[in-house]
């Protein structure tokens, strides 16, 4: 196996995945163990949001993923300007420590 295939991985994307589910809240909690993001869809005007997914990192992975998420938003921005934001909190609330189970 030479050195450009070596560091490649083989992903399946199982149809039911593919189609993505939207999100347009996000709760982030953390333990001294994890990173839970509860990503939720809310209609406006109604009190109520119901998860519709939930992802669990290590906190490696967590900021793994925001190193990520930062070169990807600057990549975008580089190609299209700006992203305009209201509040840069609006929509993400960030919790502190949770119980652990």
């Amino acid at each position: 196996m030479d050195e450009k295939n070596k560091n490649q991985i083989n992903i399946d994307l199982p149809e039911n995945i593919a189609d993505g589910i939207y999100s347009n809240l996000a709760i982030i909690t953390h333990s001294n163990a994890e990173f839970v993001i509860d990503f939720l869809s809310m209609l406006p005007g109604l009190p109520k949001a119901k998860v519709k997914s939930r992802i669990i990192l290590t906190p490696a992975h967590a900021k793994r993923l925001l190193r990520a998420l930062r070169e990807n938003v600057q990549k975008f921005e580089q190609s299209h300007g700006d992203i305009k934001d209201n509040d840069i909190n609006e929509g993400f609330p960030i919790m502190g420590p949770t119980g652990m189970a």
